[in-house]
């Protein structure tokens, strides 16, 4: 290796990159995966099946020979309203505005932090010029990210089982390179973990309106409104589809709530901005132009974007569960082209799709019945 510490030279190539925060940790059992058993065993992974890859238990056993993880993260925090805020009145849009995850407002993540990634590849190439491995993953193998940032001193695990770090909060893209270089802690490192920083707050715990933090630093996918908007496909059921408001992708409750997260600054990136498509933002868009898309429209609009991992179906499904909790009546702005735009939807091929918007109709109080197309 070239002269100097190892690991305080790739801290800074990270820097270069472009990355706000970096560390590295062993490739190594870390503690809080000997619980991951437990937690699927619990039923808490709901349908992510990819979770159950024995590769998952430890970063050696995502490579032959792993001895470091490098950590990087990035901060995509906005200057613009949290989702706990008051939407804007009514009487300026057209009609009831739907909730997109502060993380899918932009470009799509993994292509952003994954060309950082590979750049900081390139250039450990460079420095250490003897041969090495080095794989890199942004939530795309079989590596825990934010535990490895834990043990890399990026931060603690909060009782919403997020990241914090206590100079940027919780707003962090994480990805990592799991890599065959030996890379040893810089001087100064500190000898164990940043000390968890939660205290007596239960703020996010309280907050949650669908129960998903069922106990501090437990978190039960099944009912966390991210999954239920994205990784679930079929229905949504009954009893958790009024609490989740009117998010159609995603959630930042938790983070919103969070005391570490009140100074957080904003990012300088433009690519994780809002997006803008004509007059519509997508980051609080309107519902009706949600439910009116096209499959074809969905895949032009979300192009490039994290979105796109819902696939139409669930935007669809998930902007008719909004509508239905909106509380919009008749006689206000939109009622009517609302409610047919729903009545088209209630009569879909898709059984899961119409058995939503019949859903949300009769939420609206909308009480003809729905004529096929």
């Amino acid at each position: 290796m070239t002269n100097g510490n190892p690991s305080a030279r790739t801290i800074e190539l990270a820097r270069a990159a472009g990355f706000d925060l970096c560390g590295i940790a062993p490739a190594v059992e870390f503690p809080e995966l000997a619980h991951l058993e437990e937690w699927l065993e619990r039923g808490h992974a709901g349908e992510m099946r990819y979770l159950q890859d024995a590769r998952r238990r430890s970063p050696a056993y995502a490579m032959p020979g792993a001895r470091s993880v490098i950590v990087c993260a990035l901060n995509y925090n906005t200057g613009l309203p949290s989702s706990t805020d008051s939407p804007a009145p009514a009487s300026l849009h057209a009609g009831p505005l739907g909730w997109i995850s502060r993380y899918a407002w932009g470009d799509d993540y993994h292509s952003v932090l994954g060309e950082k990634l590979e750049r900081l590849i390139e250039h450990l190439r460079r420095e250490f010029p003897e041969p090495f491995e080095a794989r890199a993953y942004v939530d795309t193998g079989p590596i825990v990210e934010r535990v490895a940032a834990k043990y890399a001193g990026l931060g603690w695990l909060a009782k919403n089982t997020c990241l914090i770090n206590e100079d940027l909060g919780s707003w962090l893209f994480l990805g990592v390179i799991v890599t065959t270089l030996d890379l040893a802690a810089p001087p100064g490192a500190a000898e164990s973990p940043a000390p968890d920083l939660c205290g007596n707050c239960s703020l996010c715990i309280d907050a949650c309106p669908t129960g998903a933090i069922v106990e501090p630093y437990v978190l039960d996918a099944r009912r966390c409104i991210s999954y239920l908007t994205i990784e679930l496909r079929g229905a949504i059921p009954q009893e958790l589809r009024e609490p989740i408001g009117r998010h159609v992708f995603g959630c930042d409750i938790c983070q919103d709530v969070c005391p570490w997260n009140r100074r957080a600054p904003v990012t300088a990136l433009p690519n994780f901005q809002p997006r803008l498509r004509e007059e519509y933002s997508l980051f609080s868009p309107e519902l009706e132009w949600l439910i009116s898309l096209t499959e074809e429209e969905f895949r032009a609009v979300f192009r490039g974007s994290p979105v796109k991992r819902t696939k139409w179906r669930g935007l669809l499904r998930n902007a008719c569960v909004a509508i239905g909790n909106s509380g919009l009546r008749a006689g206000e702005p939109r009622y009517g082209e609302i409610c047919a735009w729903l009545s088209e939807l209630a009569v879909s091929e898709d059984a899961n799709l119409a058995e939503h918007a019949q859903w949300a109709l009769g939420r609206l109080g909308f009480t003809s019945q729905p004529m096929p197309a």
